[in-house]
């Protein structure tokens, strides 16, 4: 063989294996983008802004729109086309979903990308991740929205990475996914942030631009290279129940009262109310 020719063979093959295992692992943990919307990133930070077809709740407030950023970052209220990430907490007066925020347009060329579905096996398939992570809520997903990032730095080095979002029933769910994420020499950040920051995480490691290639092995619940998070916690109801007891316990104690409302909880429980329902003694009267 002639010299320097195997060099080449070798290099392919390290390549071709790279190629392989990246495959493997995006097809394993990322979302389909299907024939979703794409666009170029490019200097100019132009976001894909588009409605939800169906609203998304965060934390409390109902979204009926997204854009997703150049920069690695989705929206609600107003596009973000500011190339540099910021520190989270912000206390700003924008939510914020930041898989990997950062000067995406100054690494390299890419895409970034969005799909949504309202049926169909990805539906399906998010049923069964929110129900492995967050068991006990009977969770069955009726919209996913997908965001995909992917640069490409240079034959070696590529970022890319995913928001999706999954609602239904009041709960709403995030999951982050990542791919290789190569080293880079800017600042970044990843988590999320609410309106005056009275809710943020930012995931370990995402910080420093050198430290993100750890964050394909990372995880907050098993799965490496996927963080997953409950950002609205379902509709919670507040109803009246006015019961007339007669017992031989001390009511006013308040393990006997607890007792009670453990019974009560039952009853109500085996007549078809989820059993995560609370109930909590408001006023107790004595009659005379």
């Amino acid at each position: 063989m002639i010299e320097g020719v195997s060099d080449i063979f070798i290099m392919a093959g390290s390549l071709v294996s790279h190629l392989l295992l990246l495959t493997s692992v995006l097809a394993l943990i990322f979302y389909p983008s299907g024939s979703g919307t794409c666009t170029q990133q490019t200097q100019y930070e132009i976001p894909l802004l588009t409605n939800f077809a169906t609203a998304f709740k965060y934390f409390g407030r109902t979204y009926n729109q997204v854009y997703v950023n150049n920069n690695g970052v989705l929206t609600f209220k107003n596009a973000w086309t500011e190339s540099s990430s910021y520190v989270i907490p912000l206390n700003g007066n924008e939510d914020y979903i930041a898989p990997l925020w950062t000067d995406m347009d100054d690494l390299g060329s890419g895409t970034y990308c969005y799909q949504q579905y309202i049926y169909g096996n990805v539906l399906d398939r998010a049923t069964q991740d929110i129900n492995q992570y967050f068991p006990n809520k009977g969770f069955k997903a009726s919209f996913v929205f997908v965001a995909t990032w992917d640069t490409t730095i240079s034959v070696s080095q590529t970022i890319t990475f995913q928001a999706v979002l999954i609602s239904a029933g009041g709960f709403s769910f995030i999951l982050m996914n990542y791919g290789t994420c190569s080293a880079i020499g800017y600042a970044v950040t990843a988590g999320f942030d609410t309106i005056g920051s009275t809710q943020y995480f930012v995931i370990p490691y995402s910080s420093n631009g050198q430290t993100i290639p750890y964050l394909k092995s990372s995880s907050n619940i098993g799965t490496p290279g996927r963080w997953a998070f409950v950002v609205n916690n379902g509709t919670v109801y507040t109803v009246g129940l006015h019961l007339h007891l007669s017992s031989s316990s001390n009511l006013t104690d308040s393990g006997n009262v607890q007792f009670i409302l453990d019974k009560v909880k039952q009853k109500l429980v085996s007549n078809g109310l989820p059993s995560n329902v609370q109930l909590k003694l408001k006023k107790l009267l004595k009659k005379p």
